[in-house]
């Protein structure tokens, strides 16, 4: 009996443990980068450069506001980041398996990042939507702030004045955003770990580290534009009237595209790519090492 319970977990966990690294690896990384994530977000709001929202968060409202919506953060990664590192793993393994083990071109591993980017956004759009209401809450007038404590009263707020479904508002930018991101750090990061390691003949730490900054850039530069239109949706407010500025993602895409051209969805690039890269460098760096620790292990 024993033995047969033995069997039956050795068979569960393989399966579980993308899934359980990726979530963990995701919300170590999030610990270190969320103050820049917050800056990022009033970047984005319209507040300034970051080294004006750096200076007048720490005037006016103290080190802690750069913590404001860590909770969200962080349950966004267990959702989100479990989901999309999980199911890549399993989508690329499926797919080396029908490639007779041989690696995946180019365009198949963009196909599993796609494909895993979206599983993780439906998953991670109510955290996301917490998180980005926490981190606005600050820049709204004080009749119009919705003061959550935490992305658990957050949610239970969301569902309570709006319903459900409105834990999903804004899911349409929000997964075609992870999808972008995905494709460009999920893809990137496995081309470049092949090319590293046979090309270069770089060793274990060299590798990760070359490839995780290649992950890191081309996540940001694939992604941003959508981050924009998703952080404008998800943070609007009706008029007096009941009125909302833009009718959706696209009508949001085309009133910002018509106001200010193309490069107003890099609106803080530089932040973002700070922000986003470092992340993901440091997600990957976990996750080498979680299963560098679970190889110790035995597991």
């Amino acid at each position: 009996m024993a033995e047969e319970k033995k069997a039956q977990s050795a068979g569960v966990w393989p399966t579980v443990k993308p899934f359980v690294n990726g979530g963990a690896s995701g919300m170590l990384a999030t610990c270190v980068i969320q103050p820049i994530d917050m800056v990022k977000v009033r970047i984005q709001l319209g507040q300034g450069s970051a080294a004006t929202v750096t200076k007048n968060m720490l005037r006016e409202e103290g080190v802690g506001a750069f913590y404001k919506g860590l909770s969200a953060g962080l349950l966004r990664q267990a959702t989100y980041t479990t989901a999309r590192l999980g199911s890549f793993k399993m989508l690329t393994n499926k797919a080396i398996e029908a490639n007779d083990g041989k690696p995946l071109p180019l365009y198949q591993k963009a196909l599993c990042g796609l494909t895993a980017g979206a599983i993780g956004a439906c998953f991670g759009s109510p955290a996301d939507l917490a998180l980005i209401r926490m981190q606005a809450d600050a820049t709204l007038p004080v009749a119009q702030r919705r003061n959550y404590t935490n992305a658990f009263h957050a949610l239970y707020r969301i569902v309570a004045d709006e319903g459900v479904l409105a834990l999903w508002k804004g899911a349409g930018p929000t997964v075609v955003r992870a999808m972008a991101l995905n494709m460009g750090m999920l893809a990137s990061y496995d081309q470049s770990v092949e090319f590293c390691k046979d090309s270069l003949g770089l060793g274990e730490a060299a590798t990760v580290l070359g490839a995780s900054t290649v992950s890191g850039f081309f996540a940001a530069a694939c992604s941003l534009p959508f981050d924009y239109v998703k952080t404008q949706i998800q943070k609007m407010q009706p008029d007096a009237s009941g009125k909302y500025p833009y009718s959706g993602s696209l009508d949001c895409a085309m009133k910002t595209l018509k106001a200010g051209g193309p490069f107003k969805f890099y609106t803080g690039f530089p932040v973002y790519c700070v922000r986003i890269a470092p992340h993901v460098m440091m997600t990957w760096i976990f996750l080498n090492q979680i299963q560098k620790a679970e190889k110790k292990i035995g597991l």
